[in-house]
């Protein structure tokens, strides 16, 4: 989505300083060297992508990033910073797991895949776009199936193309939603106390988008306008359409459910919604991880809130290890 912020993210950052974007910090991987641009068919024109090769015959992850402006490396111009989603990839590939990382239609290196970001972009869409990705990474690498790593929104997606695509060898669920986001979103907007101005606006237009209704923009809030655009409106209630634990239960392949205890975005109650749905699951919950995958120095919301923006701050230490480990027993 072409915006300033999903709302996903911007419930949880409103009110909080915006910070310039700043350059990430380097992570020395022994596999670094090994990067390359690799690019999938788009709609209209090529999807782009790195893709880091921990030798012949290891097991492959696509990585499918999270909601908004957000690239293959897990940064935005206006929350996470630090390249979380690069690192993660270089640990894999250390512990001898090849990936590929990916910037979604209508974004950064895939602009061209699509005419415009907003009203080209649906979860169905993204699921044809990770078609195309395992085609190629299965014809490039020879490897018989693909692992589906999506980190928030990206984790729906994985769900939703796992339960349609063929070539796919697991889904490993970082940080992503087990409720229903129409839920998600209510609990987010109500635990923001910047929100309390919009409050009831906010709650109407999530009613709205369940019923599968639009709104007009010009009757919203100011600060509301650009983020419940006309053109982006039916991705959202395409996006509040599909319940992530429906869709965990009708995946038998094998999953991985991470979890960190101090993600103010996705809690642990969409975990254990996971959990439920899929008890035969692998739960990886990480002490103080937040959403962006670092380790909060303290507890509570201003902790967690502050792991966004810092790029100096590596991902959780035990993250890549216990992924790789499950990617390579199964």
């Amino acid at each position: 989505m072409r915006i300033a912020k999903s709302l996903v993210k911007s419930a949880i950052l409103a009110g909080a300083a915006a910070a310039a974007m700043v350059g990430s910090v380097p992570v020395q991987a022994q596999n670094a060297g090994n990067e390359s641009e690799i690019t999938a068919p788009g709609p209209i024109g090529p999807l782009a992508g790195s893709m880091i090769d921990a030798g012949q015959g290891t097991p492959v992850v696509l990585i499918i990033p999270g909601s908004g402006p957000t690239d293959r490396n897990g940064d935005d111009p206006m929350g996470s910073s630090g390249g979380v989603l690069r690192q993660l990839a270089q640990g894999l590939a250390d512990a001898g797991v090849s990936s590929v990382r990916i910037d979604k239609r209508g974004m950064f290196g895939s602009a061209g895949a699509v005419a415009n970001a907003n009203r080209d972009s649906s979860i169905a869409g993204y699921v044809d776009d990770t078609k195309s990705w395992i085609g190629v990474i299965r014809a490039k690498t020879g490897a018989p199936c693909v692992w589906l790593l999506g980190h928030s929104e990206g984790g729906l997606v994985a769900l939703k193309a796992a339960t349609t695509l063929d070539g796919v060898c697991g889904v490993i669920e970082v940080e992503g939603a087990g409720r229903k986001l129409g839920d998600v979103l209510r609990a987010q907007f109500r635990a923001n106390p910047a929100n309390a101005p919009v409050l009831d606006q906010l709650l109407s237009i999530v009613d709205r988008f369940e019923a599968g209704d639009t709104v007009d923009p010009a009757t919203l809030h100011p600060a509301l306008r650009a983020i419940f655009n006309a053109d982006i409106q039916p991705y959202w209630i395409d996006l509040l359409s599909h319940d992530p634990a429906a869709l965990a239960a009708a995946y038998s392949g094998p999953m991985m459910v991470v979890q960190g205890t101090n993600d103010v975005q996705v809690t642990q109650a969409d975990s254990q919604a996971l959990m439920a749905a899929r008890p035969d699951a692998t739960l990886l919950l990480v002490p103080d991880m937040t959403h962006v995958l670092k380790i909060a120095q303290g507890e509570g919301r201003a902790a967690s809130l502050a792991t966004y923006t810092d790029a100096t701050m590596p991902i959780a230490p035990q993250l890549t290890p216990a992924i790789a480990e499950f990617i390579k027993t199964h």
